[in-house]
């Protein structure tokens, strides 16, 4: 039977997910063998729309755009309940930001940036990790920091023009902020898709009874890593959600296809 190929991001909040279910610390779904990818966030965007692989953690806004060959599942996304990206601008730039770095064109984070500031700026797409140095050397503009770079950047003397997350609180009557989604081929079916997300499941409820077991694997793939921005960019999107999205993670995503039909 051919392995089932599962991709996602480095970022702490996918390895914590997953990290159980990759260390073979629980159980692959139906007993498949399974082979695991990790690539930036836009690069499984991209990935998603040529069908790389059979499961794939991609930007809430691009998994709406995928009904015709994946099934978003209840489980594994990741939606912020107070934090989400933020933009930033070196401390001495006045002005409005007009030429800012985003982390690739099909991320939530860009398209709630549109609807935010109205689509009025240049995106410059790079990958999230280069973000940071393109402000602080003037490249552009301002930056979209995601991942867990979002919860330090006052630690690059960088400064705050828009958190996204109280932006999307305060637009949204508070639902959770949709930032991620996993999604699985549709051909797989409806019983494996159920396996993959009991799968899913598993690890998280492994990672919080046996953090120890996965914080290694965590680590090893982290860009900042210090042990207290880990905790917090775990702690700020594996929550209730990522166990299952339930009607608000819905009402979420449906919101996100309306700003994105807008912007």
């Amino acid at each position: 039977m051919t392995p089932l190929s599962v991709a996602i991001s480095p970022c702490p909040n996918d390895s914590f997910i997953f990290g159980a279910w990759v260390l073979g610390l629980t159980a692959s779904p139906a007993g498949r063998d399974c082979r695991f990818f990790w690539h930036d966030v836009q690069e499984l965007n991209q990935g998603a729309f040529a069908g790389a692989w059979d499961v794939i953690k991609v930007s809430a806004a691009t998994a709406l755009n995928l009904g015709d060959t994946y099934t978003i599942l209840p489980c594994g996304g990741a939606f912020g309940l107070e934090h989400g990206p933020k933009l930033v601008t070196r401390k001495d730039f006045s002005g409005t930001p007009h030429r800012i770095a985003v982390p690739g064109l099909d991320t939530t984070a860009a398209c709630v940036l549109r609807a935010a500031l109205g689509g009025n700026f240049v995106p410059v797409p790079m990958i999230f990790h280069a973000i940071v140095d393109a402000v602080r050397a003037g490249d552009v503009d301002a930056g979209l920091l995601i991942h867990e770079t979002a919860l330090v950047h006052d630690r690059y003397d960088l400064a705050l023009r828009l958190d996204l997350g109280q932006w999307w609180r305060e637009h949204t009557n508070a639902l959770p902020f949709p930032l991620g989604c996993i999604v699985a081929r549709n051909e797989l079916g409806t019983d494996l898709h159920a396996r993959i997300a009991d799968s899913i499941r598993a690890s998280i409820l492994h990672a919080r009874a046996r953090q120890d077991s996965v914080m290694p694997f965590i680590s090893s793939l982290a860009r900042e890593l210090d042990a207290i921005t880990l905790e917090q960019h775990i702690a700020a999107y594996v929550n209730e959600y990522s166990l299952d999205m339930g009607p608000d993670g819905q009402a979420a995503l449906n919101t996100l296809q309306t700003l994105r039909d807008l912007s």
